[in-house]
């Protein structure tokens, strides 16, 4: 952790992500492991988990099989760790952690970052009179988890105190690599711009292998899947920095491949708001710095706001999806027939025990291109084999049991050829929904805890006022183009890559050729996107310009059903929205 360059390489980024990343990765030089595993949904999963269980609530996996394989390796080379596997029990992911070095003759130091969990202030925070910042709804009665997104100064503190492993809470994704580079360069709290790249680093590998060819829009470039490697950030002192990955390992590092994922869930880039810093990643620079590298700079960085983004999940009754194929002539037809079946028959049961209505259902058809709505060709509708999926929502569990026991008896009942019930009775689970919220910083202290000691964390800086969005010059809009007979899709100019933040989604279009961006500027006008993705989005599209990545990025919200679990959707993520956008008709480009 000395030196005007650190390696920092990300082992995982979600819940789930390969076990086999971090010895990849460790088999060559690195300074630091950083390990991702926390979104909204999981922190539902994990304190649902807490309360059946107090030792539980944290990512089991971390500790075995993923750090029980690596650990001797890294106290040897005194590799640094830092992860937010503790979820909303920190502490009980260090004792495990702790019985493991034990068990390998290991003496381990241990710190853990808390001060996120506030679902025990709950009632305080009521009175407070919170409002979700997406509707303005107030803070739900039943909640399930409530954490604020820390930022990086808790993790410096901790490897300043000596810690080797530094586990936390909830925190914003990119302050698992800011932490170890405030650590390692001494960069001051007001230093923004460094902190702005620092962030930026963060931001690039925390999704893992996305950031190294995983979801590319070119994806046939894309070498060896089944090997792919985990991205690596060469962090100097100036705030620059290398994207690359371990060597011999599969992927695709190229501006491009890095320039989707730095727009990847991001909204207005001019104002990308952390507890550290207010970020503006408008003019970055991308530029190969030799096979398999790209270097990053011109990340700018403002004061932060004073408060904490503050997200809590609570439940809002129960759900269940049911998916089968059906083959044949007039699939389709026959699918959308067995479907709406399912749901009438239902309907009629729950009439009879007194139950009520669905609150929402949804009949999906999945190989009719029913994703692309009207744009779908019509001979999509001819296939002869779909797969059918339906989505139930209702307020009580024993009327989803009900939808769940009536799907296997329409395989003699209603259509020839469905086959291949997936899963077998559909699961009856809880609708997870989110609300968001922002806390002054000041009602929120991180602490750390290191070998039985409460170490003092500086506080987080806070400008009296939040900073505002930056107007784009992009959302004055723009000029349509008319398509005409030389037209060609979307994705024959530019890449695209979109995600989600709750139930909203952004899409990054990056032009292919820089002379190209004056033309998607003119022809991607918010009204002419809306139109395009108006089946799936039903909010106002935002535009905003990237000039330093010749990029556009769109920001629709009411996007998603809900999002998350709380989606009926087949794509409750935002995955798809790109791909459908790249479909989209334009104007081709000069001679």
């Amino acid at each position: 952790m000395n030196g005007d360059v650190i390696r920092i390489g990300c082992a995982a980024g979600f819940w789930g992500d390969s076990p086999a990343a971090a010895a990849q990765l460790l088999a060559g030089p690195i300074d630091v492991l950083v390990f991702d595993y926390l979104s909204e949904v999981t922190m539902s999963i994990l304190a649902r988990a807490r309360a059946r269980d107090p030792q539980a609530g944290y990512a089991r996996d971390f500790v075995r099989p993923v750090m029980a394989e690596v650990l001797p390796d890294l106290v040897e080379r005194g590799v640094k760790v830092v992860c937010n596997a503790g979820g909303v029990n920190p502490a009980a992911c260090r004792d495990e952690l702790l019985k493991l070095a034990e068990s390998l003759g290991l003496r381990l130091r241990v710190a853990v970052v808390e001060g996120d969990d506030l679902l025990a202030r709950a009632g305080e925070l009521r009175q407070m009179g919170l409002r979700a910042m997406e509707d303005g709804g107030a803070l739900p009665q039943d909640l399930w988890s409530v954490n604020a997104y820390l930022g990086a100064q808790p993790i410096a503190a901790a490897l300043a105190g000596g810690a080797q492993v530094v586990i936390t809470g909830r925190c914003v994704d990119s302050a698992l690599v800011l932490g170890p580079l405030l650590h390692a360069f001494g960069w001051a709290p007001d230093d923004y711009d460094r902190l702005a790249a620092g962030s930026l680093a963060g931001h690039v590998v925390e999704c893992g292998c996305q950031a190294t060819g995983g979801l590319f829009t070119d994806w046939r470039e894309v070498p060896g899947w089944d090997d792919m490697g985990f991205p690596i950030v060469e962090c100097r002192r100036d705030g620059s920095f290398v994207v690359t990955k371990p060597a011999g390992t599969g992927g695709l590092v190229t501006p491009a491949t890095v320039a989707e994922q730095i727009l990847y869930e991001v909204h207005d880039p001019a104002t990308y708001l952390l507890p550290d810093v207010t970020c503006d990643f408008t003019q970055v620079r991308l530029s190969p710095d030799g096979p398999g590298r790209v270097l990053v700079e011109g990340a700018r960085g403002r004061a932060p706001g004073p408060d904490y983004k503050v997200s809590a999940t609570f439940g809002d009754g129960f759900r269940a999806t049911a998916m089968f194929t059906i083959v044949g002539a007039e699939a389709a037809a026959k699918a959308q027939r067995v479907g709406e079946s399912i749901l009438a028959r239902t309907r009629r049961l729950f009439a009879a025990r007194g139950l009520g209505d669905y609150r929402r259902s949804s009949i999906k058809l999945i190989g009719s291109e029913e994703a692309f709505g009207p744009h779908a060709r019509p001979e999509a509708w001819a296939t002869r084999e779909v797969m059918l999926r339906i989505d139930v929502h209702h307020d009580r569990r024993e009327a989803v049991e009900v939808f769940s026991r009536e799907i296997a008896p329409a395989g003699t009942a209603m259509a020839p050829g469905r086959c291949s019930l997936v899963g077998g009775r559909p699961d009856v689970m809880p609708v997870v929904r989110l609300f968001s919220c922002l806390v002054p910083k000041a009602m929120i202290s991180p602490r750390v805890a290191l070998d039985g000691e409460s170490l003092s964390v500086p506080p987080t800086a806070a400008s009296q006022v939040a900073p505002p969005e930056t107007p784009s010059p992009a959302a004055k809009g723009g000029t349509e183009l008319p398509i005409g007979g030389n037209s060609v899709p979307l994705i024959a100019l530019a890449h695209g890559r979109s995600g989600d933040k709750g139930n909203t989604v952004n899409i990054g279009i990056i032009a292919r050729r820089p002379d190209d961006l004056p033309l998607l500027r003119r022809v991607l006008t918010p009204e002419a996107v809306g139109r395009w993705l108006g089946h799936l989005a039903g909010g106002p599209v935002r535009r905003y310009e990237v000039p330093g990545l010749g990029a556009l990025n769109f920001v629709l919200e009411n996007a998603l059903d809900g999002g998350g679990t709380a989606s009926l959707r087949n794509d409750p993520l935002g995955k798809t929205f790109a791909q459908i956008l790249l479909t989209m008709p334009v104007p081709g480009p000069a001679p």
